[in-house]
Parts: C-alpha cells; sequence; structure tokens
C-alpha cells in the first residue's frame, strides 16, 4: 500500500472525529484541568470521544499500526506506521466557543510525518497535505463542495510579515524575549488561532508562526500541510520539528532563516 492509498483513511478519521466533537461545541460542557491544580490545561468529554473513535478504526482497519494520541497511553509507538492524534487541538478555543480549534491526524512512516489533515467540523472545512501538495476543501453557501491548492506566499522580509503565535504565555523560559526580538520587526503581529494559524501559513495569509512547549501531537500533522504549501517547517534551531518542542514555520524560505538568525540571538 502506498502512501496516498491512506488519503480516504485520514479523510474518515476526521469526519468521525467530527461527528463526536461537534454535539458538545458551544454547549454547558465542562472542562477537566489534566494538570489538576496546576495550570490550566483542559480537557473534555469531546476530546476523549473523538480518539476514542479515531483510535477504534485505526485497530479494526490497521492492527499493525501504531498510535500516538493526546488523551490516552501509546500504542506500539515504535511501529513503521503510526497514527498522531489530536482530537481537539486549541480546547481553551473549543470550551470558549470559538471555532479556531480543529481535529489534527498525521500519519508517520518510519518517525516522518507523511500525510496530515486539520479538519473543523462546524466551519465545514479540511485542509490537506502530503509534503508535496496541499488542499482547502470546504463547502460554499449552496452546500457545494469547493476544493482549492493552497500555496504560501513570497515574503521575504520581516518588515512585510504577519507573526502569530497561540499565546506569549505559552512561550516558556527564555522563549518570550526571543520572540519579541522578531515580532518587534514584524508588519503585524496576531495571537490565537492555535493549529488555525499553521493553516493559514500553508493558505497564505501569515507569513511566519513562532511557538514553544509543543507535543508531537500538536504539528506533526501540520508538517505536511506547510510543507505541501511551499513552506519551511522546524524546530528553533533548524531541527526537525516533528518531536514539538519549540517550532518555527514560515510560507517563505528566506523569512523562515531570518526568523531563526533572531530567535537564536
Amino acid at each position: 500500500m502506498t502512501i496516498v492509498d491512506f488519503e480516504p483513511f485520514v479523510a474518515e478519521l476526521a469526519v468521525a472525529a467530527g461527528e463526536a466533537i461537534l454535539p458538545f461545541f458551544r454547549t454547558a460542557l465542562q472542562a477537566q484541568n489534566k494538570n489538576g491544580r496546576g495550570a490550566f490545561d483542559p480537557v473534555t468529554e469531546a476530546d476523549r470521544a473523538a480518539e476514542n473513535a479515531m483510535r477504534s478504526r485505526i485497530l479494526s482497519t490497521f492492527p499493525a499500526h501504531g498510535i500516538v494520541g493526546e488523551e490516552f497511553d501509546d500504542h506500539q509507538p515504535d511501529a513503521e506506521y503510526v497514527w498522531v492524534l489530536d482530537p481537539i487541538d486549541g480546547t481553551k478555543s473549543f470550551i470558549s466557543g470559538l471555532p479556531t480549534w480543529g481535529t489534527l491526524v498525521a500519519l508517520e512512516h518510519r518517525g516522518v510525518p507523511v500525510y496530515g489533515v486539520m479538519h473543523q467540523p462546524f466551519t465545514r472545512e479540511s485542509f490537506f497535505g502530503d509534503n508535496a501538495r496541499a488542499t482547502w476543501r470546504g463547502r460554499n453557501h449552496l452546500g457545494t463542495e469547493i476544493v482549492h491548492h493552497l500555496r504560501a506566499r513570497p515574503c521575504g522580509s520581516l518588515e512585510e510579515a504577519v507573526v502569530m503565535t497561540t499565546s506569549p504565555g505559552l512561550l516558556d523560559g527564555d522563549h518570550l524575549p526571543r520572540f519579541e526580538r522578531v515580532a518587534s520587526r514584524a508588519k503585524l503581529t496576531r495571537f490565537g488561532g492555535d493549529c488555525y494559524s499553521y493553516c493559514m501559513v500553508a493558505a497564505g495569509h501569515v507569513d511566519l508562526v513562532i511557538e514553544s512547549g509543543l507535543k508531537p501531537y500538536d504539528i506533526a500533522a501540520l508538517i505536511p500541510i506547510i510543507k505541501g504549501a511551499g513552506g519551511v517547517v522546524t524546530s528553533w534551531s533548524g531541527g526537525d520539528a516533528a518531536g514539538g518542542g519549540a517550532v518555527v514555520a514560515a510560507g517563505d524560505p528566506r523569512l523562515h532563516e531570518a526568523a531563526l538568525k533572531l530567535l537564536a540571538g
């Protein structure tokens, strides 16, 4: 089975997650704090229901595959093929009633993300990528499906760049002042977005996303989308971003290089 053969199944997983999540959105859903009495890191029944829906389909269809997810223990993480799942990326936005959240599904082959999707069931849109191409799928006001090929926009100068991070409060240690060195040079800096920020890089509306403290399930699905649109995703040191940590994503390699220099000090 080639990588492209997994595409319909990836879409099936995203739809199954959306069907589990939507009944909870903008309801009186209560969130629990995964950190106990520490900093608020919410998890909801929607997160668990969606990940369970995806896991059950993977286990029944590809029992030899591994699964790494946010809400439950890893399953065969050293397998040749591993599914990396984040049922709701942007749970804080979700519980606030904001639509800037999405389901992230990545397929890794020998540790490399080869396919990713960000699916937003409320807005009925999906962002797909396989490192070589990226597409957006949605519907118009008549319900007709629309497909657009995504391409990141050229932007070689920080002074012309739109820069995003989810929250300055999530930039730990000395990451905040290093981020501010970049943001102070940018044309526009915006906060929020979670996975949407990365998809907007692929769509050509945002030029640079800088974050730290990410887990593998926060970024793995987004890497093939941005790369498929011609963008670049690495760690702040220029290494592999699939493991999470401090990540920078840019639509233009020139901008990526400029940002790395400032982030390194």
